[in-house]
């Protein structure tokens, strides 16, 4: 890459971070605050263990989903892909141990191969994004539900503690979660790679004739994702023991993802966004989630407040950039 490249690109990476995450955090402070103060106000108790637990499955994958997301791409397969991921680890392992080392990287393949597929077919045969990987996830949905109808496999106990199990206080599953947004940061901060992924998605041909690997970069960021969709089915086969065909799907990763990623300050034209906030959107889904729970409120009124928030938080990143431009 040039140095006119980066002097094009870096202020535009820079901005992204450094502009989305004092608001999204200031949003997620604010909702803790609130949700905290109901719950302890109804004699209950917000677990901030038990939230972060919750927001390891759409954690994982929304990280992926920003890298897409990012390059001015999306992955609607996600979903499907943790279910792809459950049911063939469940069926790998079979309760043997010592088939872990083989499911695992088998199943890593796997996710890698169907992110390399969505890359091409959006690449290469030029299909929009949203309608390639539609046509993934109902592909993968037909050979799921044609193979299985049911649990499938089973995990061994070893590999559940992934799931359950803790170094100290903290669970393996948020140490997890909080090492891929470290190194989803990383990696689109401080890497070749994530700095053109920021170009293209600002701009795909500017960046292109930079010298700027366009195609190559978003097949990359699509096998990023589909990597951490199967990590979220590996964290979930190991609470469930078994997979299911509606494991990805019961958990609605697709937009559930998206909708993260967004509400965190991430454009979906590309360009502008990081991991930090996808992971403060995350947060405040799961303290949301919580704090219903908590509250024994109707899970439509959840559905709407969720949306008013999302709402909301994308029209004051509007306002705010607008105000920014002027």
């Amino acid at each position: 890459m040039s140095a006119s490249t980066a002097d094009r690109f870096g202020p535009t990476r820079l901005k992204s971070d450094l502009s989305t995450m004092p608001p999204i955090f200031g949003v997620l402070l604010i909702v803790l605050i609130v949700a905290w103060g109901l719950i302890l106000a109804t004699g209950g108790n917000l677990n901030l263990t038990n939230t972060l637990v919750r927001s390891v499955a759409l954690g994982i994958v929304a990280v992926g989903q920003t890298f897409v997301i990012l390059g001015g791409s999306l992955d609607l397969s996600v979903a499907y892909q943790v279910s792809v991921t459950a049911v063939a680890a469940s069926v790998w392992m079979d309760g043997d141990p010592n088939r872990i080392w083989l499911a695992v990287p088998l199943v890593l393949l796997l996710g890698a191969g169907i992110g390399l597929i969505n890359g091409l077919i959006i690449t290469g045969l030029h299909v929009n994004a949203f309608i390639a990987t539609l046509g993934t996830s109902l592909i993968l949905r037909g050979l799921l539900n044609a193979a299985f109808d049911n649990y499938a496999g089973e995990v061994p106990v070893q590999f559940r503690k992934l799931g359950y199990d803790a170094l100290g206080p903290v669970p393996f599953s948020v140490i997890l979660l909080l090492a891929i947004v470290v190194a989803g940061w990383y990696v689109l901060r401080f890497t070749r790679f994530g700095h053109h992924l920021f170009a293209v998605g600002a701009d795909a041909e500017t960046a292109r004739l930079s010298g700027v690997h366009s195609d190559r970069v978003i097949v990359g960021a699509h096998i990023v994702c589909s990597l951490t969709a199967v990590l979220t089915g590996l964290f979930i086969v190991s609470r469930l023991s078994a997979g299911a065909p509606w494991v990805g799907t019961d958990g609605n990763y697709d937009l559930e993802s998206i909708a993260a990623v967004v509400l965190g300050g991430t454009a979906l034209a590309g360009g502008r966004g990081g991991v930090p906030g996808t992971f403060a959107g995350v947060l405040i889904l799961a303290l949301l989630d919580n704090a219903f729970n908590e509250l024994g409120i109707n899970a439509f009124i959840k559905d709407i407040v969720r949306g008013v928030i999302i709402i909301s938080a994308v029209a004051v990143y509007a306002l705010r950039r607008r105000g920014l431009a002027r």
